[in-house]
Parts: structure tokens; sequence; C-alpha cells
């Protein structure tokens, strides 16, 4: 291809920013030629690259958005080591439906059976399907709510966290919560009840949440609201990381 026209057309789909046709057009044009392809075909299979950057683009601009921990899928789940967790329901799940119809999900169980990771391939598929997500540590959308409180500006973040389509509260119970905290809990989860799903996780069950929030009226609260709508996991298994570091002994052993 000339070199002239190599730069021209280099220009335009800078100019355009037609990035996924940028970094393909001359491979492509390679194999129109040696198939033979017309022009709108070729033409064709350009717009389809094109496309396709940008979907995907635009989902890892919403998982960055969403502040997911991580990066795992609920395929990447090893459902063999919870074998009676429920894999064909959390996979039904997948499909999105409870965001549709308002429902929460809750995961509850001792630390390292893979909790969070659920939360977030569900997270991962919300935001591929463009749902509105954010992945939240308990103790981080407590500092915010509580900074909200500071600088007067609570309301307008409550409104902000009920708009989404998922929200996620992770780690419920990991650090203590003072009264006032669960207070604005109670608040957030009383405005996106039945307006918005949660997906929770916490190493507590419910019947510890009055030790957790310090407070038993709020925690029944609390509960009351989540669990109306909601899928509640319970994962009794081993942990994960404690599975990984018995296998590195096993094997230097």
């Amino acid at each position: 291809m000339n070199k002239e026209i190599t730069k021209h057309i280099e220009a335009q789909l800078k100019e355009l920013n037609l990035k996924g046709m940028l970094s393909c057009y001359r491979d492509m044009a390679e194999k129109a030629a040696v198939n033979k392809l017309s022009y709108e075909e070729y033409l064709s299979l350009l717009l389809e690259e094109e496309i396709k950057g940008r979907k995907e683009r635009s989902v890892k601009a919403k998982i960055y958005k969403a502040r997911v921990p991580f990066v795992k899928t609920l395929e990447e789940f090893d459902f063999s080591f919870q074998p009676d967790l429920g894999e064909k329901e959390l996979m039904r799940l997948g499909s999105l439906d409870f965001i549709e119809n308002k429902e929460n999900l809750v995961f509850l169980g001792p630390p390292g059976v893979g909790k969070t990771h659920l939360a977030v391939g569900f997270c991962i598929k919300a935001c591929q399907a463009k749902y509105r997500v954010l992945f939240m540590s308990t103790q981080k959308l407590i500092e915010d709510l509580m900074m909200c409180v500071r600088d007067g500006s609570l309301t307008k973040r409550l409104l902000y966290y009920s708009r989404l389509h998922l929200l996620v509260i992770d780690e419920i119970g990991y650090m203590p919560i003072t009264k006032e905290q669960a207070n604005l809990l109670y608040q957030l989860i009383s405005m996106r009840y039945e307006k918005g799903s949660i997906i929770l996780t916490s190493n507590y069950s419910f019947e510890d949440w009055g030790k957790v929030f310090q407070d038993d009226v709020v925690a029944a609260a609390i509960i009351d609201r989540i669990v109306h709508h909601a899928r509640i996991f319970y994962i009794n298994g081993a942990s994960y990381r404690l599975k990984n570091k018995l296998k590195n002994k096993t094997l230097r052993g």
C-alpha cells in the first residue's frame, strides 16, 4: 500500500476516532485481497471490528467505573470446591433477571469461601449488559456517607446511590459499625428498597447483625428490607486461600 495513502487513511481514521478500524485495516486489506473480497465485504468486516472494539472499550470503562477490586467472572468460580452452593441457580441468575425485578442477592459465610468473587462476577455481567453498577466495601461506603454528613451533601449522595441499577455492599461486619453509621446504611438501603438491586456479602449470619450494628432495631430494619426480595446463599465450604496454602504445603512436603 502506498505510504502517502496509508498516512492519509490513518489520519482520517484518527480524526473520526475509529480506533478499531485503525488497528486492523491494513491486515484486513491484505486478507481481502487474498480472498478477493468485494469493497462492500471489506467495509463490512472493518465496521464489525470497529463495533466490536467500541463494545469492548465501553465494557472496560464500565468495569473501571464500577470500582470492582479485581476482574473475575462468574464462569471462573470453582463450584467444585463449594458443591452445596447451587451452581445451576447462580448461573441462571447470570441472566440478570434479578436486576430487572429489583431483587437482591445475599452471600453469607466465613472468610475465603468466594463471596466477593461471586459479587464481582455479577458486577462484570451487569457491566457487560450496560447497567449502572458500583462495588463498595462496607467500610468505604460508610466513610463516604460520613463525609457527606459533614459537608451537608448526604441527600444528594443517597440519591446518586439510589439511581444505580446494582450496588454491591461487600464485607458487612468486617470492621466495627457504630450506631450512627448503621443509621446511615439504613437510610441508603431504605432509599433503594424496591428501586434497585443490592448484592451484599457478610461473614456473619443475620442473627449476629445486632452485634455488628450495635443496635438490634436498626439491624432488624435493614435485614427486613434486604431479604424481602432476596435470594440468600449460605456458603459453608472451606477457604480457597487455605486450600491453596495447604496444596503448596503438600507439594513442598
